[in-house]
């Protein structure tokens, strides 16, 4: 077992039994206070842990590692360190908030010193992004547009089964959790119109993802294998791929995704690692036909991990709208990554690979607008009395999720972010 998942250890800091950051969990990021500059935390109750200042008193000592990778303003160079480190860090984080270790709990200069608190600080995009994929790996997503937009009876495309779609996005747009998104402008056409205009989208999307991260390189023409890329990942975040499906409609022939997508996408704040998440991994969709023997796995690459959808209309009050799960993807992320680096693409540290839309089969664990109102013919009704088809203006969409088992909870936060109008 990985040490600092062992569900009896207890931390010295009082932790509510539904926080999604408990000593188990241990996820990174980048926070900044008036008085701190950019640097390394650790997620643990309701509180950051410095890791800045952790290393400047010697307390990683005996990992090898530069301590100035954790005064840095973004994760890349600590997770380029690969996944010895990443293990060996957390570990001893791990033991020095156990209940039973006073390296920083015996003095009350360390506490005051090492832990922030999470509502007085900022968060910030916690890796540098220098490559983003996402992936269409949902069958029942990947169904339901199918049936909305093509054939019902021949839903899925041909390939669907045997190959990860995905296409290369923008990585400049992503943003991290409470950064505004303007309602983008672009072509649409409508279905009796002649020619096409151009202006704000009026079909504004969610979409409901996870993204992992990759903490290795690879060389050009280099490969990874499916039972590889545990190696090459680092951690989860929750995905928000904002989407304009009017805007989508028209430009996606025959190219596919552009316009519609890149003007924004947000992600939360804490990556939660793989190594946090082993002990809920899980058996997939049986994936029929086989998979080509270069997607071919062996053990279990899906997790579960509980996700929810709100939407929080300008002065009122949160509206739970999907609940769905990680471990409905047909398309696992070490399959994904074996896809992607297949022809030889050469992975670079911080790259980012997001799920695709994550529906389930029932209604609601749909994850988008577009299916949950099935294009608009079943507006969902909210707590205030109005009712939505897509996204308004100054509407703010926020995911959460978390796994659990055996009384440990697992959490990632939240992702938010409010639609503005169009610039």
């Amino acid at each position: 077992m990985i040490k600092a998942n062992d569900p009896s250890l207890h931390s010295w800091i009082d932790i509510a039994p539904n926080n999604d950051f408990p000593i188990q969990n241990l996820p990174f990021g980048i926070f900044q206070t008036p008085t701190r500059d950019p640097r390394v935390g650790v997620a643990i109750g309701e509180y950051i842990l410095d890791l800045c200042v952790v290393a400047q008193h010697n307390l990683f000592e005996l990992i090898d590692i530069d301590p100035t990778v954790f005064h840095k303003r973004y994760l890349n160079d600590f997770i380029s360190l690969g996944r010895p480190v990443w293990r060996a860090v957390r570990n001893r984080v791990s033991h020095l908030l156990r209940n039973d270790n006073e390296e920083i709990s015996g003095n009350s200069d360390m506490i005051r010193e090492c832990l922030v608190l999470q509502s007085e600080a900022e968060m910030l995009m916690p890796v540098k992004v220098p490559n983003y994929t996402d992936f269409y790996s949902s069958i029942e997503h990947a169904t339901n547009v199918g049936t909305m937009f093509r054939d019902p009876k021949n839903a899925l495309l041909p390939n669907w089964k045997h190959i990860p779609i995905g296409y290369h996005g923008r990585a400049s747009s992503i943003v991290v959790s409470g950064t505004p998104i303007h309602r983008p402008n672009g072509q649409t056409k409508a279905p009796d119109a002649d020619a096409p205009t151009f202006g704000p989208s009026r079909l504004l999307d969610f979409e409901l993802e996870v993204a992992f991260i990759t903490g290795r390189e690879t060389k050009l023409g280099q490969s990874i294998t499916p039972d590889e890329a545990n190696e090459y990942i680092f951690g989860l975040v929750l995905f928000n791929d904002w989407s304009a499906r009017d805007m989508q409609t028209w430009e996606y022939v025959p190219l596919g995704p552009f316009l519609a997508k890149s003007f924004g996408s947000s992600i939360s704040p804490w990556v939660v690692t793989l190594d946090a998440l082993e002990p809920f991994k899980v058996k997939g969709p049986v994936q029929d036909p086989k998979p080509l023997p270069y997607l071919e796995f062996h053990g279990n690459h899906n997790y579960d991990i509980n996700l929810e959808v709100l939407l929080k209309p300008e002065g009122g009050e949160e509206n739970s709208i999907c609940r769905s799960n990680y471990k409905y993807m047909y398309w696992n992320m070490n399959q994904q990554l074996a896809h992607q680096s297949s022809n030889g693409c050469n992975i670079q540290v911080g790259d980012m690979y997001a799920s695709g839309t994550i529906s389930g089969a029932e209604k609601d664990s749909f994850g988008s607008m577009l299916e949950l109102t099935w294009r608009g013919t079943n507006p969902i009704q909210l707590s205030d009395g109005t009712e939505r088809k897509f996204i308004n203006d100054y509407d703010e969409v926020i995911m959460r999720g978390y796994s659990e088992r055996n009384g440990i909870r697992i959490g990632f936060g939240e992702v938010k972010g409010k639609v503005l109008p169009a610039l």
